[in-house]
Order: structure tokens, then sequence, then C-alpha cells
């Protein structure tokens, strides 16, 4: 099986118990079908760079799994036809990264930024 990592905004005026909830509900989808979900987080509701769909702010929601590609595609489809899910970013990994993601670290944890040049 392939390593996945898929990020998903939800619409601004659900509650971010109920974003969490999609979280689950898309980690039972990638488990019936013969998936894993290795960790997910719930980011909160962030700015967006521009709008969607007239919504200015969205619940951002990220996973990582270990699941066949059939599982992957049927979970992509179904999240792009949830009416409350609103954008939807899928990629493949050749492995995970261990800890948090670098949303949830604080300041003082992540590394030095490279100098520019």
């Amino acid at each position: 099986m392939a390593l996945y990592e898929h990020v998903l905004i939800a619409r601004q005026d659900i509650s971010g118990a109920q974003a969490e909830g999609l979280i689950q509900h898309f980690g039972a989808i990638l488990t019936d079908n013969g998936g894993q979900v290795v960790d997910s987080e719930y980011w909160g509701a962030k700015t967006l760079a521009y709008r969607i769909n007239k919504n200015r702010k969205g619940h951002y929601a990220f996973v990582r799994s270990d699941a066949p590609t059939e599982a992957v595609r049927e979970a992509e489809r179904l999240m792009r036809l949830h009416e409350d899910v609103m954008r939807v970013m899928t990629i493949k990994v050749d492995k995970h990264a261990e800890g948090p993601s670098v949303q949830m670290q604080k300041r003082e944890e992540r590394g030095e930024r490279r100098p520019r040049g």
C-alpha cells in the first residue's frame, strides 16, 4: 500500500466539532476500503488567501493514511461531493514525517530558516 497525505478545507459556518467529525467520517471510508489512518490533525479555522464559494475562512484538516489507490480514489470522490468540503488536496509521499505537522508545531520547535540568497 502507498502512503498519502490529505488536506481538506471545510466551510466556515460549521463548528469545529463537525469539522473533526469530517476527519472521522473520511477516515472510516479509508479503513472500510482496506486502508488505515496513520494520523490526523485538526488545524482549526484559518483565513483563506482568496474567497472560495463566498467564504473568507475555512476549517483545515490533515490526514496521513496508508491505503490502496482505490480507497484513496473513493475517499477523494466522496470528499469532493460532500457539501461541507470546499477543497481537497491529496499527495503521495515516500514516508510519513514523525511527530506533528509543521502547522501544529510551535515556532520554537521548528528548525531555523534557510538563508536567503
